[in-house]
């Protein structure tokens, strides 16, 4: 006797898919319910422990039910493409790790589970059903159970039933079951039932008469009037219901018996790992794994690698050893054993342990140095001198000067070890990914991993010599890949021409470093902590008691129980108070305005006052750092600390910028786009309005005002202006009426009544956005002026709020990722045009549209020349780039 668990496979995936969030790979593949689908297969494997696997879906064909009655399952929406798109991946995973999948047309899934049960089950073996359609119920016998999946506290848990189960919940046995369903309908399969029963009903007429048929033949005894009324008139539906909700289990899918030894796992599951998924663990898996960048799913195998298994087989001999690796303790020698091929180089760091006292007095922050070229790793242990980052740069230089491509993931992070010259032949493989999928979490070398593309993979282990050779192995081998794709996507030149140099760029700012004064911190902490005092002592007043109003609960209860204010929805835990709902309130309450502001103050101490003295250096400066491969927009961020959220709506906020200063002698000179993203959408939608009153130099707001609210430019009111500035803006962000009335706090009517004169009067511009919509939703991504190119998924979402979303970015992503282009060229600019003219003028700082250079006194006024004119011609536009340019004695000032 065999045990053999079969999977409904259509809905656990269904059910995984709006149980996951939308994971996407590298390729841009939606990866979510497959991820999801074997989460549930592996808990099923470690609950059931079954011998036998077997996973059934239904073909897209229509079945015998459909030919009975065209209506079955008509009233079902689409599957969403996101999830449809994922079905044929889910098989090929499954295929990947050897499970056996049966489906047939012109039967459902529902009827393959129930053909080979009754086989199975008849031939001695026990089964298991796991699935979440309860039709499954009738099939439940002595040896055969049903699991069905259901969420319990936010954890999936499993009701299981036999016979007694089935007959305790619905007063019936299996097959009566079938009745029931009968009777009652299903609103999912669209089986009609009879009008007027309901599942109590049901039960209870099934309990009494055994059937349908039963039932009729005694009709005059069934009760409640109204269901032998419906019995009565709608017997033949009844009938008809019955035989739809019926499972078939006589499906011709060959000799039972045959398919169990096909589907058997492999024997002694738990021997190598002590984990009964790893019986589904091959070759095939890792590599489906890696492709879609299941690492969690990749390291709960990793125990099953180390030891060289393959399902069960004894290790080979040569398994992860197709490198020929070899360890020496000199720099040349390396470079003798890898010059041989003219391929890539891919170079790796082995850190130093963090618990070897000796190496953290020698101050050597890397203790070797992986290097592989073709089927040559070479291992480079370095002595004591303290003198690795030299050697390793030294080699580094030899190769580029040679030709030499040398290829490094996460190139600036190996700069803060090992100090590089620029070089066009110095390659980041991270970067590329990015510029190919840039809505990855993450592009570590696990990541990356799954788009090599060898089959064999690098002996891998905790050891970092080891990590580093396969990292080292992985960064060679995908510069041919990753170039082949950016040519065929045409971001060859964004990476090469502005992704790459960027790189040294950032890695001279972050070691630059910029300033900051914790005195002056202090005084701008003590400035907030007495507003922070002040307004709490005016918000106790107004609300009658002292209460902490950093709870969302306690703020809730003053807000709309005891002040009764309006929008007050509660939840589970209580009102939200969240800023969307306070926005809202604060037009019409100061008491409101006032919390608002207590938030933001407190924020501010928080985060800034207090937060930024934590990332002070003892050189007195802060070197944060600069990510390229975060944001989808082709935006900068920054972290430890985040510069770009610095505030700089209020004033309060803005003074933050006083502890910032240049060293001793110098100046800051801060440099600005002037509103960068509406020049961009001027130039790209080729409006010629707009265009003309850019080239004339006017105040772009006041002339849409004027053109908006038909009113002569030198009449327009400032609430005019501010109001046409928020729709300027607005556009820019595929603004809606509704976004706009609750910014302005105007009507939704009034707020689209704003927009469609708008469009009426700049109609370049909403052309452009409905073309660059519509060339979205074919294409699947939206491109910037130099070809950076934004997936967006949402475009095919079975959500509308996620579609609606996924607009509103393809109309924004060209824009913002154009200005994000034109910052890094201006970026890269303006550093070597400093460095061309021999003046030691360095950039410290790049926050959203604004550049932030420390100079000597003596060279302002030519680093403002240079810094302007290199910012205003960093892209050729039919308008000017306007950048607005100041100097101060700190941040504060010269902005």
């Amino acid at each position: 006797m065999k045990k053999v668990m079969m999977l409904d496979g259509h809905s656990l995936i269904h059910r995984a898919f709006y149980g996951m969030p939308d994971f996407t790979n590298a390729e841009g593949i939606h990866t979510g319910a497959v991820y999801g689908f074997l989460s549930i297969l592996f808990m099923l494997l470690e609950q059931q422990k079954p011998d036998a696997l077997i996973v059934a879906f239904d073909v897209h064909a229509p079945t015998f039910r459909h030919d009975m009655y065209t209506e079955y399952k008509g009233n079902r929406k689409p599957m969403p493409p996101e999830l449809r798109e994922q079905i044929p991946l889910m098989k090929e995973v499954l295929g990947a790790m050897d499970v056996t999948i049966v489906e047939k047309e012109g039967i459902e899934a529902d009827d393959v589970l129930g053909s080979l049960a009754v086989q199975m089950a008849a031939e001695g073996n026990e089964v298991v059903i796991v699935s979440g359609d309860r039709d499954l119920l009738q099939l439940a016998d002595e040896h055969v159970t049903i699991c069905i999946p259901k969420t319990k506290k936010g954890t999936t848990v499993y009701e299981i039933y036999h016979p007694q189960e089935v007959k305790d919940l619905y007063k019936v046995t299996p097959k009566e079951f079938i009745d029931v369903k009968a009777l009652m309908g299903d609103a999912s399969d669209n089986i009609p039932g009879i009008p007027g029963v309901g599942e109590k009903t049901a039960s209870n007429l099934i309990e009494q008469f055994g059937s349908i048929e039963e039932a009729y033949a005694h009709i005059d005894e069934v009760k409640p009037p109204r269901a032998q009324k419906a019995l009565r008139e709608h017997y033949d539906l009844a009938k008809l219901s019955k035989v739809l909700a019926t499972i078939k289990t006589d499906a011709d899918l060959g000799e039972a018996e045959k398919l169990v030894d096909e589907a058997l796992l492999p024997a002694d599951q738990d021997a190598s790992s002590g984990d009964p998924a790893a019986v589904l663990y091959t070759d095939e898996t890792e590599k489906m794994f890696r492709r879609l960048n299941f690492r969690k799913y990749l390291q709960r195998f990793e125990g099953l690698k180390k030891a060289g298994l393959n399902a069960g087989e004894e290790p080979a001999e040569d398994a992860g050893k197709r490198l020929n690796v070899v360890s020496t303790d000199d720099i040349s020698e390396a470079e003798k054993l890898l010059a041989g091929a003219d391929l890539p180089v891919g170079m790796a760091l082995v850190r130093k342990s963090a618990d070897n006292p000796l190496m953290e007095m020698l101050g050597r922050s890397v203790t070797a140095v992986a290097c592989v070229c073709g089927q040559t790793a070479v291992l480079a242990e370095l002595d004591s001198s303290g003198k690795a980052a030299e050697e390793i740069a030294g080699m580094v230089t030899r190769f580029t000067e040679n030709g030499r491509t040398v290829s490094v993931i996460h190139l600036k992070e190996f700069m803060k070890e090992v100090e590089l010259s620029d070089s066009p032949l110095l390659y980041d493989p991270a970067i590329a990914a990015y510029l190919l999928n840039p809505l990855q979490s993450s592009y570590d070398t696990e990541d990356l991993a799954a788009l090599r593309p060898d089959d064999v993979l690098a002996a891998q282990s905790e050891e970092e010599k080891d990590k580093a050779v396969f990292e080292a192995e992985t960064a060679s081998l995908l510069v041919p890949v990753l170039e082949e794709r950016l040519k065929e996507t045409g971001m060859n030149g964004l990476m090469h021409d502005i992704e790459m140099p960027l790189v040294f760029t950032l890695d001279r700012m972050e070691k630059t470093g910029v300033v900051v004064e914790r005195d002056e911190l202090k005084v701008y902490a003590d400035k907030l902590r007495a507003s922070i005092e002040e307004l709490q002592t005016g918000i106790y007043e107004a609300a009658g008691e002292t209460f902490n109003i950093n709870s969302p609960k306690q703020l809730g209860d003053i807000l709309f129980d005891k002040m009764g204010m309006p929008h007050g929805k509660k939840t589970k835990t209580g009102y939200s108070t969240s800023a969307k709902v306070l926005d809202t309130l604060a037009e019409d309450y100061p008491f409101v305005r006032d919390i608002l502001e207590y938030r933001q103050l407190t924020k501010l101490l928080s985060t800034y006052a207090e937060g930024l003295a934590r990332f002070i250096e003892p050189d007195g400066r802060i070197h944060g750092t600069f990510n390229q491969t975060v944001t989808a927009t082709g935006r900068i961020s920054s972290t430890e600390p985040n510069l770009q959220n610095i505030p700089i709506r209020f004033e309060l906020g803005r003074m933050i910028r006083k502890a910032f200063v240049p060293k001793k002698g110098c100046i800051f000179i801060d440099a600005d786009y002037s509103q960068v993203e509406l020049r961009i959408l001027a130039h790209l939608s080729g409006d010629q309005k707009l265009i003309e009153a850019y080239r004339q130099a006017q105040d772009i707001h006041r002339t849409t005002a004027s053109q908006v609210f038909n009113v002569p430019f030198d009449e327009v009111t400032e609430a005019q202006r501010r109001d046409a500035k928020a729709v300027n803006f607005g556009i820019v962000y595929g603004i809606s009426s509704f976004g706009l009335s609750q910014g302005l706090s105007i009507s939704r009517q009034q707020a689209k009544e704003y927009i469609d004169h708008y469009f009426e009067t700049f109609p370049g511009i909403k052309k452009f956005l409905d073309d660059t919509v519509e060339f979205a939703k074919k294409s699947g991504y939206v491109t910037t002026m130099f070809g950076r190119r934004r997936p967006i998924p949402e475009l095919t979402s079975g959500n509308y709020m996620q579609r609606q979303f996924g607009e509103r970015v393809a109309m924004n992503s060209p824009i913002q990722g154009t200005a994000a282009d034109i910052m890094k060229i201006a970026m890269i600019r303006v550093e070597k045009a400093l460095n061309e003219a021999g003046l030691e003028a360095k950039v410290v700082l790049q926050v959203h549209d604004e550049l932030l250079v420390e100079a000597p006194e003596r060279e302002s006024e030519e680093v403002c020349r240079i810094v302007k004119q290199e910012m205003e011609n960093a892209a050729s536009l039919s308008v000017m780039l306007g950048v607005d340019v100041g100097t101060g004695s700190d941040w504060y000032e010269a902005h």
